[in-house]
């Protein structure tokens, strides 16, 4: 087969969330965030992995994900909307018992007149300026929305990655002059804020990238593995050139592999050059141009020709390749392609 394989392990991710959900205090609920489709490893089985393990509630971007995560999880666990609720949302939320997390003035009018009573809550902007009611705004409507009963109140750093940035205490300021006083639920961290400690922790967290095995948790279990076949390899000569542009050429004799995958399947053409594959643990540079479709590795120093070559795995994490392509892991995950043959690890029944 010429089809690249991706493992996704849910037994690693249910054990990231469980690792994450101990950072913070017994009464402090973590969440977990299965946007973009679960980060580009697949709604479904991570919801459920994770339902499994505990979490009992979950926050998507769109209504649209978030129907087709309800699809898998069934009636009982809470499901988030980010975006809140846009036109065209009403009957979806309605129907599927989706919360949106409201961010502006007019989706608070629009979902107060089109479904009173129906459970929502109310993203703040507390500084990041991309999301949320500002605190002008939310000082003018706080009496309507507490006396409407929203299931929380939110906000979202914007620096968690960097423990020492100012932002940090400077939001954590401005969320609570916004929801002090309050008597609601409150969520302010997501994995960055989880890591930062517990004054950051209020009542709900929401584990995301964390889950993924992706930074800042630096602990997390490693949750995928991308091997690409080999479908051909060739003895290239000093004074050849390799791929597009002809930007290798070997010094020396040199055996090369042409591997399955390419931009088109989420790995950047900034890897030109500039990564490294594994058979194993024998590291082998990627040369030569990443094209559309394939990859080539200079696999001169083994012993025998590899059926595949890992590009994520046990020695090379989405951070670690992301680093290579100049972006970061949340790029790589989500970028994935869907050409690729996935295979999902799970001990349990």
């Amino acid at each position: 087969m010429a089809t690249s394989s991706l493992t996704i392990d849910l037994d690693a991710i249910a054990a990231n969330w469980r690792a994450l959900d101990r950072l913070s205090a017994p009464e402090v609920q973590t969440a977990a965030v299965v946007k973009a489709d679960a980060y580009g490893l697949g709604a479904g089985k991570v919801a459920r992995a994770l339902a499994w393990a505990g979490a009992r509630r979950f926050f998507v971007a769109a209504a649209e994900e978030g129907a087709a995560v309800r699809q898998a999880l069934g009636p009982g666990p809470q499901i988030n909307i980010l975006s809140g609720h846009m036109a065209g949302d009403t009957e979806m939320l309605n129907d599927l018992e989706l919360t949106p997390m409201l961010n502006s003035l007019e989706q608070i009018t629009r979902h107060l007149e089109a479904l009173p009573g129906h459970p929502f809550g109310v993203q703040l902007d507390s500084g990041m300026n991309r999301l949320g009611v500002e605190p002008v705004e939310w000082q003018a409507v706080a009496p309507i929305i507490i006396e409407a009963g929203p299931v929380m109140l939110m906000s979202h750093l914007a620096c968690a990655d960097e423990p020492d940035h100012p932002m940090n205490q400077a939001q954590l300021e401005a969320f609570h002059e916004m929801t002090d006083g309050t008597g609601l639920p409150r969520s302010f961290a997501a994995t960055g804020g989880i890591l930062l400690g517990p004054k950051y922790h209020f009542d709900l967290t929401r584990a995301g990238i964390g889950l993924y095995g992706g930074r800042p948790f630096e602990m997390a279990e490693r949750v995928v593995t991308l091997s690409l076949p080999v479908i051909q390899t060739r003895d290239v000569m000093p004074g050849e050139v390799v791929g597009y542009a002809a930007s290798w050429e070997p010094e020396m004799p040199s055996v090369i592999a042409t591997v399955a995958a390419g931009y088109a399947d989420g790995l950047p053409r900034r890897l030109s050059n500039n990564a490294v594959l594994w058979d194993g643990d024998t590291p082998c540079p990627l040369i030569g141009r990443v094209s559309m479709d394939l990859i080539t590795v200079d696999v001169t120093h083994l012993k025998e020709i590899p059926k595949s070559l890992d590009i994520l795995g046990q020695h090379q994490s989405v951070d670690d390749l992301a680093d290579a392509a100049g972006t970061i892991g949340y790029e790589i995950l989500t970028g994935l392609g869907k050409r690729y043959s996935r295979r999902y690890l799970e001990t349990r029944g």
